[in-house]
């Protein structure tokens, strides 16, 4: 994995009169890291850098979270933009509007879930059960360190029966577990889907380049994805091992991602 301002004279080229489809994960990459997925927020100068983005005609910004869609909405509050929630389940933005078919059933078992995890961490310090509608998140991340494996231990209890009847999929994030409707879907596939509309849009395949920035576990769906199709790029630097990562670049925090978006709405103008 290469440092990408080590590199981005090289890249700049390639970005040169191409059509840039940028997508961005929210927390850790628009968003510092926050102790609770509340306190999680952009700043008004890093707002108008987007909004700036947004302005260039060979861009387009697609933003994709873990997050519930009218969170994510909420969030930037900035027309123009693709709002993808629940990593890809919901979908809202210029002549688009989706929401993934779930099971009938699935609803009413992800209520019974969420009843069973705030019963048994109600008096756990730093757990947080957020409710994303079409899913549920564990944050663990302000739970006592020895206290997290019995925190793990608990939560697959709770959720091994539906589980083992694939009723749910289970995945991992920074800090926190997640539970999700038994589709597959995820942020890598819908990256792939909204790179070929816009091709056939342009009818060009190889005026497109796909530019993904995200941090977490689930981003690396859409590296994974789009490795060999276009700029993947990972925040934070390298994983520890003997973890390893499918983006090809990293940059160390989020002030770099918006050093490299303003490159990118210098490079798009």
């Amino acid at each position: 994995m290469e440092y990408l301002f080590s590199v981005w004279k090289e890249l700049k080229k390639q970005l040169c009169g191409k059509f840039i489809f940028l997508f961005l994960d929210y927390d850790g990459t628009l968003a510092s890291i926050a102790e609770t997925p509340e306190k999680a927020a952009i700043t008004a100068k890093n707002k108008e850098t987007l909004a700036a983005l947004l302005r260039a005609p060979q861009c387009k910004i697609a933003i994709i979270s873990g997050r519930r869609l009218e969170d994510i909405k909420n969030r930037i509050g900035l027309e123009g933009i693709i709002y993808v929630g629940n990593h890809g389940l919901e979908i809202e933005g210029p002549k688009i509007k989706f929401k993934s078919r779930i099971p009938s059933d699935y609803t009413n078992l992800l209520q019974n879930l969420k009843s069973d995890l705030q019963g048994e961490f109600a008096s756990v310090k730093g757990v947080v059960i957020e409710d994303k509608g079409l899913g549920l998140s564990l944050h663990y991340r302000q739970a006592p360190v020895d206290d997290i494996p019995n925190v793990k231990a608990i939560f697959q209890e709770i959720i091994s029966a539906p589980l083992k009847e694939n009723k749910i999929r289970i995945k991992s994030a920074k800090m926190a577990l997640e539970i999700r409707p038994p589709v597959s879907w995820d942020k890598g596939k819908v990256a792939l889907w909204f790179l070929a509309r816009q091709r056939f849009v342009l009818k060009d395949k190889t005026s497109v380049i796909p530019l993904y920035i995200g941090d977490d576990v689930s981003d690396e769906d859409a590296f994974k994805a789009l490795k060999d199709k276009g700029i993947t790029i990972r925040v934070g630097g390298p994983p520890p091992p003997p973890e390893d990562s499918y983006a090809k670049y990293y940059v160390k925090d989020t002030l770099e991602v918006f050093r490299l978006l303003e490159e990118i709405e210098k490079t798009s103008v």
